[in-house]
């Protein structure tokens, strides 16, 4: 691949149709997508489809549904899923030599324009493309799950990829309301899960020295910083909690407390007991409810916070628009009232023709 593709994305593969598979089957069916499925595994397609009916009216919640849930086809066998496909997107088992003998295959059957994508969470894309023909067009696609409600998907080139399918993932991500970010260096477990291990290596830390509950530490996360993490990375919150000097400002006055809690940070002996008491703790902690019930009351809230950012952003655009034409209006008419502009649409347009009216 020497240049970015410009043809359009219409049709798309998902290779491996779990958990993750099925769910971004569904959020390319909820974008109007052409979508073949491929998985092996006995009765697949009544789960896929399961699945896809599950996440629907989350779908429809969020107003992308153009699709239908069962416009769907059902491939066994990955070579002829990816037939006549614009773009792959690989969710088979974490494993190398699992990921290597499939893309191995179908890469032998597209067209060297045609991006693989893996959804790999930790693998390495330079080593499992290995054995791959053009492998410069393989990339990590990661999504955070569930893929189809959840807008981070980690682009990952590698060692190998090449620009021009960095660039059609990100673009092709975006354009079905996904917010990609391109991970610049290739690393164990990307970007995210790295972050996220790193807090619970902690929090286990702390309930295997008896600081705290498996439930009382869960509560700092969500009912302190995990509020503000929908909201802004550990930079930008930081960078906030430096009053009006920023993060200069929250460095250069609390930077060595924070070296000192660093330090203090711990590694946990994952022993059958510590594993024990952390599965004991989560049980209390979900107080009856069924995986099910936990999935849905976490995707309901999940669709409030991403629909009340959606409309914020939406405000915040309308905002600068107004700000520019002030601007401009400024701008050509300098030292002069500017000319009476209204931003409301007109009476007629709302209740008709006002010679009309009584």
């Amino acid at each position: 691949m020497s240049a970015a593709s410009h043809s359009p994305i219409r049709k798309v593969a998902v290779i491996g149709a779990g958990t993750i598979g099925a769910s971004w089957a569904a959020h390319f069916l909820a974008h109007g997508l052409d979508v073949v499925v491929s998985d092996p595994a006995p009765g697949a397609k009544e789960h896929t489809q399961q699945l896809i009916d599950g996440a629907w009216p989350v779908l429809k919640s969020l107003g992308t549904v153009k699709g239908d849930p069962k416009g769907w086809r059902f491939e066994p066998d990955p070579a002829k899923a990816v037939e006549g496909v614009d773009f792959v997107q690989e969710n088979a088992p974490e494993r190398y030599e699992v990921k290597q003998k499939l893309l191995g295959v179908i890469g032998e059957l597209l067209p060297p324009e045609v991006v693989i994508a893996s959804s790999s969470s930790g693998l390495l894309v330079t080593r499992f493309s290995q054995g791959c023909r053009f492998p410069e067009r393989c990339v990590i696609g990661h999504p955070f799950n569930p893929p189809h409600l959840i807008p981070l998907v980690e682009v990952v080139g590698g060692e190998k990829a090449s620009r021009a399918a960095i660039d059609t993932a990100m673009a092709f991500y975006a354009a079905i309301g996904k917010r990609p970010i391109e991970i610049r260096k290739e690393v164990t477990g990307h970007v995210a899960n790295r972050l996220q291990a790193a807090l619970w290596r902690e929090a286990i830390y702390l309930v295997e020295q008896g600081v705290a509950s498996v439930s009382d530490i869960d509560a700092a996360v969500t009912e302190g910083p995990g509020l503000r993490w929908a909201l802004m990375g550990p930079h930008m919150t930081f960078n906030l909690g430096g009053g009006q000097g920023g993060l200069a400002h929250f460095m250069e006055h609390l930077l060595p407390a924070v070296e000192s809690w660093w330090a203090d940070l711990g590694t946990p002996n994952m022993t059958a007991e510590l594993q024990q008491t952390l599965v004991d703790g989560v049980k209390a902690e979900a107080d009856g409810r069924s995986m099910t019930e936990l999935a849905q009351w976490r995707d309901k809230l999940l669709t409030d916070i991403i629909t009340l950012r959606a409309a914020s952003a939406e405000a915040s655009a309308a905002a600068a628009a107004d700000r520019r034409l002030d601007e401009a209006l400024e701008e050509t008419f300098p030292g002069s009232d500017a000319p009476s502009v209204t931003r409301q649409t007109p009476a007629e347009d709302i209740e008709g023709d006002p010679a009309k009216r009584g």
